[in-house]
């Protein structure tokens, strides 16, 4: 037998999978043995050496969680993270597991999908992002002036960088987290982001109706400034140049801030970038779609100055403008004009980026007559597997807005097609950039430099599959990749030192920090795709997957909206899917809304008003609402009916919370309990111990006599 390229080496690997079998062997150092299942369909057997620990998922902010014993949590059918050794051995390769990552506390629980995972981790990357670029947590004010585009891995600062790219995509995160923590600091980090963009890297011209963005600002050790029109942050444009995506990204930030306040300055801006954009990247010929770059000088497409770039359309400068403001946008004003300019991307997509005759991956790259561009810059004819799939989920939420069989085509023809061609289907995640053909002798498609993982391209991979598993519900795997996915990125992709999350782990999830990618902070990472990721994968997982309640908080300017109706949808979601069903303005019930339009008929008022509202699945006949959690008390408010089909629900908000020593139970508008939601919380109390306590609040004659009906009104304190 030949010896070329023969493993005879132990390595350290990582393997996703489903235990489909348990064994207790009496065999040296061992403390069980299972078979694990990889996505793909690959068997495993894993021995778990007594040195080998296990451990429970957690969320930034959450302390280390040891797993239950090892015997009650290796049962069939749970998906788990086994690290260990691979032992090239003469009868096969062997595997000895040296450390195990669980997702839940049994087989069926999946903590990432808890109502608040995606809710407690923005707020974490809130608290980051607050103290390393404003210190914050030392009492000093929100000053954008000190932003850097740059931050270490401590996110520390580490020059005088300021991109125009990076301020508008914190501003998102910033905004974004206010829109479901109603963190008052995030709200004026949006706001005071917003103003500083305007103040220092707009240009206006109000008689030409026109806006764009300088692309830099270098803030030098004299405290002078330096503003640059071409791009200098990458790429290839070498300052030469103004990428459409820039000032697509420019509009990031503002627009999600819009969304909460309406303020009409920041409107005016949006539009009359957009006059822009269309004025210059848009190509006004017969071919359409938008220039992916124009000169600094003249605005021109088509200027021999552009180099490579000249006359040249891509992914970002077509598809970008969607999930970057224009659904926004139009989630703000329902105005049918920027639907049909979201139609107009969306059909142009369908028609010129599709290339499965060639390739598994979509074309991204083009000349001005749409012809595939397969020489240009690194990228030359390869792929980039996250933007195949931001294409997939945002195919699939235009489609909610404008059903078409070619949006739900192309995106499933995206998603069919990666799992085999661009995910780690041993590890879990998603790869990077690939090579989109396969070349002679070769049965798997290359990477082009590494195997690492991008933390965006894990966003683009949940989002994909949790969006077409909650639109479509179709195909039951993609609900698997989806939390196959989120699994390696909740597991592997947070940093629970130092805050935030990793820009790259090695393909077996242990994070990479050499050069750039070891930053919290550069030109490719603000937050934006992570806060993203956690608003998004928040509405979809408790909306549509899960058909949970979820609360959103808005803060109007005064008379800023139209005829004063507050448009409060939180994304572009299935028709009937999802209404508004409670609203609170200054902490009190508001009952004057339209559940579903989504709309809020606000009242007059001379000053902001602070706006809570609750969207849910329609007919949802119970939901707990954590009002506050403090010393150990866990304060609920119920409505609807607490029965045997909703019990569930309740018993799903206690238990994800850790250190629980009583409850009070706001029963204001809790309008029946059964004996099963009674046994529960008596059987709570029961098995917590004496000092548990149970107390009600606002509790009505009909729910009084219930308890003394089952004979437990000495067991629940009324006050």
């Amino acid at each position: 037998m030949s010896k070329q390229n023969q493993l005879n080496f132990s390595f350290s690997d990582l393997i996703a999978g489903y235990i489909r079998k348990v064994d207790f062997p009496d065999v040296f150092d061992s403390q069980g043995e299972i078979e694990l299942e990889t996505s793909d369909g690959r068997f495993y057997t894993v021995k778990v050496t007594a040195a080998c620990y296990a451990e429970l998922v957690r969320n930034l902010g959450e302390p280390f969680q040891v797993a239950p014993q090892l015997k009650d949590i290796l049962v069939i059918g749970r998906f788990l993270h086994a690290y260990g050794l691979f032992y090239p051995e003469t009868d096969r390769l062997k595997f000895e597991a040296k450390h195990l990552l669980l997702f839940g506390r049994d087989a069926s629980d999946l903590r990432f999908e808890e109502q608040n995972w995606w809710i407690n981790q923005i707020q974490q990357l809130l608290n980051f992002y607050l103290e390393s670029q404003f210190g914050v947590n030392e009492g000093e004010t929100i000053d954008f002036k000190k932003f850097r585009t740059d931050l270490s891995a401590e996110g520390a600062k580490l020059d005088g960088v300021q991109n125009l790219d990076t301020v508008s995509r914190l501003v998102y995160g910033f905004a974004s987290a206010y829109l479901i923590t109603g963190d008052e600091r995030a709200l004026e980090a949006a706001k005071k982001g917003t103003e500083y963009m305007q103040k220092h890297f707009r240009h206006q011209n109000t008689s030409e109706g026109i806006c764009y963005w300088y692309s830099q600002i270098d803030i030098q050790s004299d405290g002078s400034v330096r503003k640059y029109m071409g791009s200098t942050a990458g790429g290839d444009e070498g300052g030469n140049a103004i990428p459409c995506y820039e000032q697509i990204y420019a509009l990031a930030g503002p627009t999600q801030t819009y969304r909460i306040t309406g303020d009409d300055q920041i409107k005016e801006d949006l539009d009359y970038t957009i006059a822009f954009l269309n004025r210059y990247y848009k190509d006004h010929g017969p071919n359409g779609g938008y220039y992916s770059h124009i000169d600094p000088v003249t605005f021109e497409g088509e200027a021999e100055s552009l180099g490579i770039n000249k006359a040249k359309k891509n992914w970002n400068s077509v598809g970008d403008h969607a999930p970057a403001y224009l659904i926004n946008l139009y989630l703000a004003t329902e105005d049918e004009s920027y639907a049909t300019f979201l139609e107009d991307t969306f059909d142009t997509i369908c028609e010129h980026f599709p290339d499965y005759d060639y390739s598994p991956f979509m074309n991204e790259k083009f000349y001005k007559d749409w012809s595939h561009d397969l020489n240009w810059g690194i990228h030359q004819a390869r792929c980039v597997v996250g933007h195949n799939l931001k294409v997939a989920w945002n195919l699939t939420r235009m489609h909610s807005l404008k059903p078409k069989e070619s949006y739900k085509k192309f995106a499933h023809q995206i998603a069919d097609a990666i799992p085999a061609a661009g995910c780690d289907n041993q590890r879990g995640g998603w790869y990077d950039m690939m090579e989109r053909t396969l070349k002679e002798g070769e049965e798997n498609h290359r990477l082009v430099w590494h195997d690492r993982k991008a933390w965006w391209q894990q966003e683009q991979g949940i989002l994909a599959y949790y969006i077409m598993a909650g639109v479509y519900n179709d195909k039951p795997e993609y609900l698997n990749f989806a939390r196959e996915g989120t699994a390696f990125y909740n597991g592997w992709f947070l940093d629970y030192e130092e805050g935030g999350i990793y820009f790259n782990v090695l393909a077996n999830g242990q994070p990479y920090s050499l050069g750039t990618e070891r930053g919290k902070g550069s030109h490719s990472m603000a937050g934006y795709h992570s806060f993203e990721l956690c608003y998004l994968s928040a509405i979809y997982t408790n909306l549509l997957i899960n058909k949970q309640s979820m609360d959103f908080y808005f803060c109007p300017e005064p008379n800023a909206w139209e005829n004063n109706i507050l448009r409060v949808a939180p994304d572009l979601l299935p028709k009937g899917s999802v209404e508004l069903s409670e609203v609170w303005i200054e902490g009190k019930s508001y009952k004057n809304f339209d559940k579903e339009k989504m709309h809020i008929f606000l009242p007059d008022s001379d000053k902001p008003l602070k706006i809570r509202c609750r969207i849910a699945p329609p007919g949802l006949s119970f939901d707990s609402d954590l009002i506050k959690f403090e010393d150990g008390i866990a304060y609920f408010a119920l409505k609807g009916q607490l029965t045997s089909s909703t019990v569930s629900v309740l018993k799903k908000s206690i238990e994800n919370l850790s250190g629980v020593k009583g409850l009070v139970l706001d029963v204001n508008d809790l309008e029946k309990i059964s004996d099963i939601g009674l046994n529960y919380l008596l059987f709570t109390k029961q098995r917590a111990g004496s000092e548990y306590s149970l107390k009600m609040t606002n509790a009505n004659e009909t729910i009084k006599q219930r308890l003394k009906d089952a004979e437990l009104d000495e067991e629940f304190e009324l006050i």
